[in-house]
This record gives structure tokens, C-alpha cells and sequence, in this order.
């Protein structure tokens, strides 16, 4: 087995190689500042490592891998524009740096060059069973954000409508990049299913991690200014469990008014913090996290990958951005 790192320079060198400096430029120009922003490469590296850890050469996974990071960031580009965000990853977003039109289209481009990477190189006995899971996790994907969009509008929501929205809208994706991985590594249908289960129990871990930094997390760290969600006002888990069981009136005093965002989010986490609510959500991140290492109880593989997947969860619920 490799580091995280290492599998993520093979990630970083394998996207220096796409062949995106054509023509027209408009279309792969911004396909290649979306890229070269970085991020945590988290969803190949478990395609590339699942791979190594059940004794295929990882390299055999790389265009497997490279697609589904391609299929990731293409959400960001078209999420980026009906969020109207601004910033990713501490730079314009592309359809501020250029245009909403061209982060569609670009976006576009990049959903049918993920395809084709998910295609190249691949056996043609595996090919159907890849991409019926690529099919029906993008799928899933779409449900997710169209969950969340309902979201916006509903004050009914409920927690474990939460759950299945981010499942659909974040896991589902690191569950298809473990699975994926196995495919490639000749797996049986039960070491492929348990590695879904892995990525798609880390994932849920991952989100709540998330949505906790936003309110608990240092700016310093964490990227960017605290509170975020608190003064839009999304639906997450925090915010939730609060309207459920907040009985102070504080709630119904800030949200859907128009107060200014640093008195709405001092409120809010006022509220949060009565009810205990950090503690809860971590207790929550550490459930699946948990649920997570206990996928792999029966999987055939080296004490080495053993504790390779073992710190990736535990890892996720220490940091901090």
C-alpha cells in the first residue's frame, strides 16, 4: 500500500496529462482552472487504493479514478451556479471568473470527457458493470441536489430526510469510487458491496464533518469565514435538530428575517450550543465513521490495508478544514 499522498500525486499527474490545451479554448480553458484548483482528490485516492489493497496494480485504475474526479468537480461547476457562489477552493468560481454560460457548457464537457476516462482502458468484461454503477450514482447524485434545492423552501425537514439527501448528494460518490476500485481488482460481488459501504458510510462521517466546521471550525483552518450555513440558512443537520427541538423562540426570531448575518449566526449557535448540539453531530460523524471500518470486518486483505482504511476514517473525523 502507498500514503494517501502518494496516491494523490499519481492523481495530480495523471490530471497534468489530460489533453485539455485545445481548442476551442473557451470550452477547456475553464475545465482546466476548475482542475488545477486542487482539493482533497479523496474520491480517486480510494478508487486507486481499494485497487492496491486487493492486489491490482493501482495504475490499472487510474483513468477509472481520473473520470470519477472529473465527474466530481463537473457537480461543482454546475452546483457553483445555482448556489451562486462565489468562491471555491479560495478562488473565483468559473462562472464568476468567466461566465454562467460557460460553467454550463464547460460543465457539460466535463460530464462527457468523465464518461469516456471511465471507459478507457477498461476490460471488456467489466465495462457494463462499471458503468451501470457510474450511471446510477450520477443519478442518484441528481436526486440529491434536487433534495436539497426542495430543501430550501420546506421547514418540515426532517433529520432523516437529511441523511438520505446527503447520501444521495455526497456519498453515493465515494461509495462508487471504493466499489469501483474493486471492480477493476477482479472483486466478488460481497468485497464490492463492502467497500460501497465503506465510502458511502465515510461519506455520510464526511458531510456532518462539514457541516460542523461550518459553525465550529476555525476560520484559520478551515478555509474560509465561519457560519456560512447558519446566515443562509441551510438545511443541514445542526440547523434541523435545532428547529425540532428549540423551544426559546430564538429560532423563530431569526430565521426567515432579515437581520444582519454575524447577529443571525451568534443567535443561531447560541441555540446550537443549549442543546448540546455540537457534541451531538460529532457523536454522529464518530457512528459512521465507525460503520464505516466495520464494512471491511469481512474482507479478505493484508493487516497493512486493514489500517490503511482503519486511520482514512478515523483521520476524516480530526480535520479541520
Amino acid at each position: 500500500m502507498k500514503t494517501v499522498s502518494q496516491y494523490a500525486q499519481m492523481i495530480e499527474a495523471s490530471i497534468s496529462a489530460l489533453p485539455l490545451e485545445k481548442q476551442p479554448t473557451g470550452l477547456y480553458s475553464p475545465i482546466h482552472y476548475a482542475l488545477e484548483a486542487g482539493g482533497k482528490r479523496l474520491r480517486p485516492v480510494l478508487t486507486l487504493s481499494v485497487s492496491d489493497a486487493l492486489g491490482c496494480n493501482p495504475e490499472k485504475a487510474i483513468n477509472q479514478a481520473i473520470g470519477i474526479e472529473m465527474f466530481h468537480n463537473f457537480t461543482l461547476l454546475h452546483d457553483d451556479v445555482m448556489d451562486k457562489a462565489d468562491v471555491r477552493r479560495g478562488r473565483p468560481t468559473v462562472h464568476r471568473k468567466y461566465s454562467e454560460s460557460t460553467a454550463i457548457l464547460s460543465g457539460d464537457a466535463m460530464l462527457t470527457l468523465a464518461g469516456s476516462l471511465i471507459m478507457k482502458e477498461c476490460p471488456d468484461c467489466k465495462l457494463r458493470t462499471v458503468l451501470d454503477l457510474f450511471n446510477k450514482t450520477a443519478i442518484e447524485i441528481y436526486e440529491g441536489q434536487q433534495y436539497d434545492m426542495d430543501f430550501e423552501t420546506r421547514s418540515d425537514v426532517t433529520t432523516e430526510e437529511y441523511l438520505e439527501m446527503i447520501r444521495l448528494k455526497t456519498s453515493v460518490l465515494l461509495g462508487c469510487s471504493c466499489a469501483m476500485g474493486a471492480i477493476i481488482a477482479d472483486a466478488d460481488d460481497k468485497t464490492i458491496t463492502s467497500f460501497y459501504s465503506f465510502g458511502e458510510k465515510l461519506g455520510l462521517s464526511f458531510q456532518l464533518k462539514d457541516d460542523w466546521l461550518d459553525t465550529y471550525g476555525n476560520p484559520e483552518t478551515f478555509g474560509k469565514a465561519i457560519g456560512g450555513d447558519i446566515a443562509n440558512e441551510k438545511k443541514t443537520w445542526l440547523l434541523i435538530t435545532a428547529m425540532a427541538e428549540d423551544r426559546s423562540g430564538v429560532l423563530s426570531e431569526v430565521i426567515g428575517k432579515n437581520i444582519a448575518a454575524d447577529q443571525k449566526i451568534d443567535k443561531v449557535r447560541g441555540v446550537y450550543d443549549s442543546l448540546n448540539l455540537s457534541e451531538r453531530c460529532r457523536e454522529l460523524e464518530e457512528r459512521f465513521a465507525k460503520d464505516a471500518i466495520d464494512s471491511l470486518n469481512t474482507v479478505n486483505m493484508s493487516m497493512e490495508a486493514k489500517e490503511y482504511f482503519t486511520n482514512l476514517a478515523l483521520n476524516s473525523l480530526k480535520r479541520t478544514k
